[in-house]
Protein backbone atom coordinates (compact mmCIF):
# COMPACT_ATOMS: atom_id res chain seq x y z
CA UNK A 1 0.00 0.00 0.00
CA UNK A 2 1.17 3.56 -1.23
CA UNK A 3 1.99 5.49 2.12
CA UNK A 4 2.18 9.01 -0.82
CA UNK A 5 -1.21 9.13 -1.67
CA UNK A 6 -2.84 12.54 -1.98
CA UNK A 7 -5.83 12.99 -0.31
CA UNK A 8 -6.85 15.14 -2.76
CA UNK A 9 -6.71 12.27 -5.52
CA UNK A 10 -8.85 10.18 -3.33
CA UNK A 11 -11.18 12.69 -3.23
CA UNK A 12 -10.82 13.13 -7.01
CA UNK A 13 -11.54 9.14 -7.12
CA UNK A 14 -14.49 9.10 -5.12
CA UNK A 15 -16.10 11.77 -7.24
CA UNK A 16 -15.21 10.08 -10.31
CA UNK A 17 -17.14 7.37 -8.99
CA UNK A 18 -20.56 9.66 -8.49
CA UNK A 19 -20.00 10.20 -5.10
CA UNK A 20 -21.67 13.22 -3.28
CA UNK A 21 -18.97 14.70 -1.51
CA UNK A 22 -19.97 16.66 1.76
CA UNK A 23 -18.23 19.26 3.61
CA UNK A 24 -18.70 19.32 7.18
CA UNK A 25 -17.19 21.49 9.90
CA UNK A 26 -13.30 22.01 10.06
CA UNK A 27 -11.50 18.96 8.28
CA UNK A 28 -14.64 16.80 7.94
CA UNK A 29 -16.02 15.27 4.85
CA UNK A 30 -18.47 12.92 3.85
CA UNK A 31 -18.54 11.03 0.74
CA UNK A 32 -22.58 9.51 -0.33
CA UNK A 33 -23.41 7.08 -3.14
CA UNK A 34 -27.07 5.96 -3.15
CA UNK A 35 -27.72 4.82 0.59
CA UNK A 36 -24.27 4.29 1.68
CA UNK A 37 -21.75 6.99 3.19
CA UNK A 38 -18.47 7.02 4.45
CA UNK A 39 -17.30 9.93 6.90
CA UNK A 40 -13.56 11.14 6.93
CA UNK A 41 -10.94 13.84 8.33
CA UNK A 42 -8.79 15.37 6.10
CA UNK A 43 -5.54 14.41 6.63
CA UNK A 44 -3.47 17.66 8.76
CA UNK A 45 -1.46 19.51 8.21
CA UNK A 46 0.25 17.41 5.95
CA UNK A 47 -1.68 16.36 2.67
CA UNK A 48 -1.19 12.38 2.20
CA UNK A 49 -3.46 10.46 3.42
CA UNK A 50 -2.59 8.22 6.44
CA UNK A 51 -2.40 4.38 5.91
CA UNK A 52 -5.80 4.00 7.76
CA UNK A 53 -7.89 6.71 5.55
CA UNK A 54 -6.62 4.64 2.80
CA UNK A 55 -7.74 1.35 4.05
CA UNK A 56 -11.05 3.27 4.78
CA UNK A 57 -11.62 4.32 1.17
CA UNK A 58 -10.53 0.74 0.32
CA UNK A 59 -13.63 -0.54 2.53
CA UNK A 60 -16.19 2.46 0.93
CA UNK A 61 -15.23 1.49 -2.64
CA UNK A 62 -15.91 -2.20 -1.52
CA UNK A 63 -19.32 -1.22 -0.50
CA UNK A 64 -19.75 0.59 -3.86
CA UNK A 65 -19.01 -2.69 -5.36
CA UNK A 66 -16.13 -0.72 -6.88
CA UNK A 67 -12.67 -3.24 -6.96
CA UNK A 68 -10.13 -1.35 -5.43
Amino acid sequence: MSRNIAWRRIENLLIADNCEMIEGTGARVAFKSGTLRADFHRPHPNKEAKPYQVRAVREFLRQLEIEP
